[in-house]
């Protein structure tokens, strides 16, 4: 086909009335390893439009949406928004200069609650601050009436809930620009027609809209001109009204679009007689009394309006999620879970391929043979060789786009991943397929061959199930078809009555649209439970319990001396806790904490003892911390080097610094200085209340502080909080800083424990900051912890080193409490937060539009 020719195609909409160019991209040109991903791309979006940006998975939708709203830097062209150039890539100016973009990849941060969220992504001042950020995006969202708690984390949320957050919060600035990005494909009918409305109302006000996605006849319903990109160009721009689907798709796919479903097996006659699934009386909490079959051969739809057990089930199907009941497989039970499923020759595709679906950090290749290893692997070790032959073959076959086999997935566009999600379960070769909106934000020429290898699965003799919201997939895919309503089947379409309509009327007379329930109290209950203060309230519980009951075996544990003794041990070991806290948070890890201590102590003893001085040793003391955490959070920042390898090489440095400085204890600490940190209020240490005090200070930092809500964002996802322009490097070199700081009065107390230049006792207090840490429930990928869980923490830890003698138990009983503790709170936390099952964690990946031919 010949493209079609711009200048031509732009003439039609030359007599329109004028308007501000509010958004243009000139020039705009993007090279990525391997791949030319935009070649001088021009576009121009008026005030007061909706301009439509269409192409296939690839064609540089998203990347070119990246460059625009600032978090990409293209190799060549000019960004302007409202007659002003944005300059380098800049997220966050290009938001002050007026520009809102709602991404495919929702920039959310996961551990963090919706009105965080939405405070980081529009600016605190709009929001009145934190402390009314709850209330202020509670009214945001409330016109969407989706249930959605902003006190809520973004990772509890639903798939839907998050992208009308991310919605939400693009419409709640008010942009001159608005960018939307695939939003509607997690979207039920009517919140569609809620965002369509909210658009119009905010182009009427001289908003300029950029609408991306696959879904023509939305396109069609909503926009105002069409530009359509194929393979990183531009290849015409057109009045809506002037085209129809047919002709958007064949200029994004640069051929004319045949056949787009295959022949069904009910009709081709490849159905077999044998009932290959079966579900008997399957139930949860989300459904119930489900039971069909599923014959080889055989593709069965799920239907429904949303949120009525559709989801629940298909997932319940491959074991992710609990049930009871029955599955059946080839006349054999399946056990529960996912393993066990699998090893029945059940295969799930998942709906959110980038959480569940693909190993991002993985070549296509290594993706693609994921699931079957032995079969490319001898005595034990995988042959590259298999590996790589048996993609080739696959990424042909299913014509996915990518320069190599070796290629990282996270590189790929969103269509492409999800092929190779498909090619990786053909591998497989499934008995059961289960495919959970197997289409969701892919154009139509990947969809086209996503239905074949659906079909292709079912005709080598799977069962298939797909659970689509889009009623012409139904109808164009699948043999029959199940209602579901109320979490129960209420009816079943075959034949001739599997059609778009006929689906769309049984889901909608089946049921009403049901009222998302209100979060009762055993809800708010489990919430709670999850939080980040739970682990406290069990920890000062077991304290308790424990003072108890050693104080009944032995009266003297609550005699004076025992409690200050107690009291001043744990004053090191709270400060140790909160600067590995700190670390920890942002994503991060610290094992030069001890050592740090050891050498904090040594410089000590050279000026704070006779004939030395004192405020000259604490200045250089202070220095010194000041010093560990700059190194630190430079190699870990500015180098690139891993967290674990920086600070264990200073963990070596500075036991080899103090071991030379003083290779025998030296250095006798001033008795009047011992005496001031030995100080006491009644028997309680001024340096433990001092402690309690700084970790209080800290927590509230945390919480209600842009500090506190930036740390827990690098540490929830980097990626996204770069997209929202936060300064993820100097977050996460503060962090180290503070951590060294914190290390600073622990060494100053160690300093009177010890009363010598010694740096050796101080090794053993890097493990205790991390038992103090996972103690606490903080989670070590970063972004959730709480500073009085490490204070809970660090009291129980330091009861437990203080109890053996009191219970007659033997030394070795010091390290064996600590470890059965950890271990019991690390399994119970596990068991409150759900994370003993398969919540999907992820690491930070790349920005998403930084994809070769964006992740559109």
């Amino acid at each position: 086909m010949t493209d079609l020719d711009v200048g031509a195609s732009t003439a039609a909409f030359a007599s329109a009335p004028p308007a501000e160019n509010l958004l243009v991209l000139s020039g705009i040109t993007k090279t990525f390893p391997g791949v030319r991903a935009l070649t001088d791309v021009d576009l121009e979006v008026r005030s007061g439009e909706i301009h439509a940006l269409v192409g296939e998975n690839g064609a540089g939708k998203s990347t070119l949406m990246a460059v625009a709203s600032g978090a990409l830097a293209p190799d060549a062209g000019v960004v302007r928004i409202g007659g002003e150039e944005l300059g380098s890539a800049d997220p966050e100016r290009a938001r002050a200069m007026g520009l809102a973009i709602v991404r495919q990849d929702p920039a959310l941060l996961p551990d963090l609650t919706v009105a965080e969220n939405m405070a980081v992504g529009v600016g605190y001042r709009r929001v009145g601050g934190l402390g009314r950020a709850a209330r202020w995006a509670h009214d945001q969202l409330e016109p969407w009436q989706m249930g959605i708690d902003a006190r809520s984390r973004v990772a509890d949320l639903s798939v839907e809930q998050r992208f009308i957050v991310e919605i939400a919060k693009a419409l709640a600035l008010s942009p001159r620009v608005l960018i939307l990005d695939e939003p509607t494909e997690h979207l039920s009918l009517e919140e569609v027609q809620k965002l369509f409305r909210r658009v119009r109302e905010v182009v009427a006000t001289g908003t300029a809209v950029v609408y991306i996605s696959h879904r023509i006849p939305e396109v069609k319903q909503i926009s105002d001109r069409i530009t359509v990109l194929r393979d990183g160009k531009v290849r015409g721009t057109f009045l809506a009204d002037d085209v129809d689907e047919a002709q958007i798709i064949e200029h994004a796919i640069g051929r004319k679009l045949e056949a787009v479903f295959p022949e069904k097996g009910s009709v081709a006659g490849s159905i077999g007689e044998a009932e290959r699934l079966e579900v008997r009386g399957l139930h949860s909490e989300d459904f119930a009394d489900i039971s069909f079959a599923v014959r080889a051969g055989e593709i069965v739809g799920l239907a429904g309006v949303q949120g009525n057990g559709q989801s629940a089930l298909i997932r319940a199907l491959a074991g992710q999620s609990p049930a009871a009941g029955a599955v059946v497989v080839d006349g054999a039970p399946v056990r529960r879970g996912s393993t066990a499923a699998a090893r029945a020759g059940i295969v799930y595709v998942p709906a959110d391929r980038h959480r569940e679906g693909v190993f991002l950090p993985l070549s296509v290749a290594e993706n693609i043979s994921a699931a079957t290893l032995p079969d490319a692997s001898a005595g034990g070790f995988v042959r590259e060789s298999r590996v790589l032959a048996r993609a080739r073959d696959l990424i042909d076959r299913l014509s996915i786009k990518t320069p190599s086999p070796r290629t990282p997935v996270q590189s790929l566009s969103g269509g492409n991943q999800q092929k190779v999600v498909l090619a990786r379960t053909m591998l497989a070769r499934p008995r059961v397929l289960l495919a959970e909106e197997p289409t969701q934000g892919v154009d139509a020429g990947a969809r086209v061959d996503i239905y074949r290898i659906l079909r292709d699965a079912a005709d080598q003799g799977a069962a298939v199930v797909v659970l689509s919201s889009d009623g012409v997939e139904l109808e164009g895919l699948c043999d029959r078809v199940l209602i579901m309503s109320r979490g129960k089947v209420v009816r079943e379409l075959e034949g001739t009555d599997v059609t778009e309509a006929e689906i769309g009327r049984a889901a909608l007379t089946s049921t009403t649209m049901r009222e998302r329930e209100e979060r009762g109290r055993r809800q708010a209950w489990r919430d709670w439970l999850r939080g980040d203060h739970a682990p406290a309230v069990a920890l000062a519980t077991v304290f308790l319990a424990l003072g108890l009951v050693v104080s009944a075996a032995n009266p003297a544990y609550l005699s004076a001396f025992n409690i200050n003794n107690l009291l001043f041990m744990v004053a090191s070991l709270l400060f140790v806790g909160a600067a590995q806290q700190v670390v920890v948070l942002g994503a991060g890890f610290d094992l030069s904490i001890g050592p740090a201590m050891g050498f904090l102590v040594v410089i000590a003893s050279f000026w704070i003892v006779d004939g030395g001085n004192l405020y000259v040793g604490l200045g250089l003391m202070l220095l010194g911390a000041l010093g560990i955490g700059a190194i630190n959070g430079l190699l870990v920042t500015r180098f690139g080097v891993s967290p674990v390898v920086a600070t264990l090489a200073m963990f070596m440095a500075l036991q080899g610094l103090y071991l030379l400085l003083r290779s025998t204890p030296g250095g006798v600490i001033f008795p009047g200085v011992a005496d001031m940190i030995q100080a006491r209020v009644g028997i309680v240490p001024v340096v433990t209340i001092v402690a309690v005090v700084v970790l209080v200070v800290l927590e509230v930092a945390l919480r209600r502080t842009r500090w506190g809500v930036e740390l827990r964002a690098v540490g929830s996802q980097s990626a996204a909080s770069e997209r929202l322009g936060i300064r993820v490097g100097w977050v996460r070199f503060l962090s180290y800083v503070l951590a060294s700081l914190l290390v600073l009065p622990a060494a100053i107390v160690l300093m009177a424990q010890i009363g010598i230049g010694d740096g050796r006792p101080s090794v053993s207090y890097t493990l205790s900051s991390v038992t103090v840490v996972v103690l606490a429930g903080t989670s070590i990928f970063g972004g959730r912890g709480s500073f009085i869980a490490v204070l809970a923490a660090a009291f129980l830890v330091q009861q437990i080193l203080n109890v053996s003698p009191f219970l007659g138990l033997s030394q070795a009983w010091s390290y064996w409490l600590p470890g059965i503790v950890t271990l019991g709170a690390a399994s119970l936390y596990a068991v409150m937060r759900g994370t003993g099952r398969s919540r999907p964690r992820r690491r930070p990946a790349p920005i998403a539009a930084a994809a070769p031919g964006g992740a559109s």
